[in-house]
């Protein structure tokens, strides 16, 4: 069961970079926190190429990494800026949607149609964002998924759940044809020299946004280190559906954070809606 320990370390480290780039959010731009997440995540990772052998990287290697480069770049900007735009409560829990996502489009791609578990699992996932946003029901029985419709944090995050649903195999793909090590520190330097030019022609004065603010951005790179790590080892050892499964407990952790760090209101309700959405993607990916 070691990749199940992987698996929720992932989890904690990606609730608690959360945490921490909701924070640096309110100084500085998107832009900026999605370069920065991964540039202070090197330090981490990039020891491990001199540590572990450098494996022998094939065309299937290059082939992926350059298909989901401008999906990774795209669903991380986005990322950002919807945990800027809306409550961590609130956006966090809206990944539930990922597995939900690949029930729809599995269908049409790969032929591959639910089982009723799918469609129960499926039921608990839209059951638990509609408590996310319960307050809102004495607008209307509709209004708690018109609120989803509506807040743009919630939109963003959306739309990455979908674009994330497309990178997990892709990654598993990046394990298998480099190794655990190898994979996330040669995507997170590509991807670092990638930011670092939208940062430099997108935001104002980046590394004054930096310098003003690293105690924060250091940390935060960190844990998206630790969290690369964990979570790629995990995918090393055990399935996906598996891996995804337990990773979603950063949710939970998620809604803690947004409540005891930020004092978002509705805890009881959306901890309760992440709850529910939890169970969902536990039946769709393990049973």
């Amino acid at each position: 069961m070691n990749w199940f320990i992987f698996a929720v370390l992932a989890a904690f480290f990606s609730a608690v970079k959360d945490a921490i780039s909701k924070q640096s959010l309110k100084n500085v731009d998107e832009y900026v926190v999605t370069w920065a997440s991964r540039f202070f995540a090197l330090p981490v990772l990039v020891p491990f190429f001199f540590i572990d052998e450098i494996p022998t990287l094939g065309r299937e290697f290059y082939l992926n990494l350059g298909f989901i480069l401008g999906i990774q770049i795209f669903a991380n900007i986005l990322y950002f800026r919807a945990i800027k735009l809306s409550d961590l409560s609130l956006t966090i829990p809206l990944l539930a949607f990922t597995p939900l996502f690949l029930l729809i489009t599995s269908p049409l791609i790969v032929g591959e149609y639910p089982r009723w578990i799918d469609i129960a699992g499926m039921i608990l996932i839209v059951g638990g964002s509609y408590l996310l946003n319960i307050k809102n029901k004495k607008q209307g029985y509709f209004a708690p998924f018109r609120a989803l419709l509506y807040n743009p944090g919630a939109k963003l995050m959306l739309l990455v759940a979908f674009c994330w649903s497309l990178l997990s195999n892709f990654n598993k793909v990046g394990v298998q044809t480099s190794s655990a090590t190898f994979w996330p520190a040669f995507n997170s330097s590509i991807l670092t020299i990638s930011f670092l030019i939208i940062a430099l022609s997108k935001s104002s004065k980046p590394w004054q946004q930096v310098k003003q603010n690293y105690q924060s951005l250091i940390p935060m790179g960190i844990c998206q280190g630790l969290l690369l790590l964990s979570f790629m080892k995990a995918l090393d050892l055990a399935l996906v559906a598996q891996v995804i499964s337990v990773k979603r407990l950063s949710i939970l952790f998620a809604v803690m954070f947004g409540y005891f760090c930020f004092g978002e209101a509705g805890i009881k309700e959306r901890l309760l809606g992440a709850g529910i959405m939890l169970i969902g993607v536990t039946l769709i990916t393990l049973f």
